[in-house]
């Protein structure tokens, strides 16, 4: 048993949060984001929202503050200024949970599609058809902060 830790950060998800290393980046996406096709790796979160899966993910990983913006949302389509208002919930949670908070930054659809193949895991919620794609990219201090966790 692990002490600390929500419980949304199953085994899998962990696994995955662990073995990223510095500036590998993680993608948290519904049900509509072509996450098994994207690459091997997928995280399933079937149920999950997709701001207790952002908050529990920044409760254990750090963002990278050496790249400009460690955060990234899918833009929605023909209204690439638009912000929905599940981009102002996660950018509230990481301004309130994550170790160094980032602005979240827009890209068009297909670039976003192009990074997620590139990208250490995908996070998908394949019930929820919710429009929600992010790319986060993990940091330096996670071992400190697993190590705070496990010693509480």
């Amino acid at each position: 048993m692990l002490r600390g830790l929500d419980p949304i950060l199953s085994p899998d998800l962990i696994y995955a949060l662990r073995a990223m290393g510095h500036g590998d980046t993680i993608t948290i996406a519904d049900a509509n984001f072509p996450a098994e096709s994207s690459g091997p790796e997928v995280v399933r979160l079937d149920g999950i929202s997709a701001t207790d899966v952002l908050r529990a993910v920044m409760s254990v990983m750090p963002l990278d503050t050496y790249v400009d913006a460690p955060a990234h949302v899918m833009q929605v389509v023909d209204a690439p200024d638009t912000i929905p208002e599940v981009v102002k919930e996660f950018q509230q949670i990481i301004n309130d949970v994550a170790d160094a908070p980032a602005q979240i930054k827009g890209l068009e659809r297909f670039d976003f599609y192009d990074n997620a193949r590139k990208f250490f895991r995908r996070c998908a919620d394949r019930r929820n058809p919710a429009v929600w794609q992010y790319h986060f990219e993990k940091g330096r201090d996670w071992q400190l902060k697993m190590k705070a966790l496990l010693t509480q």
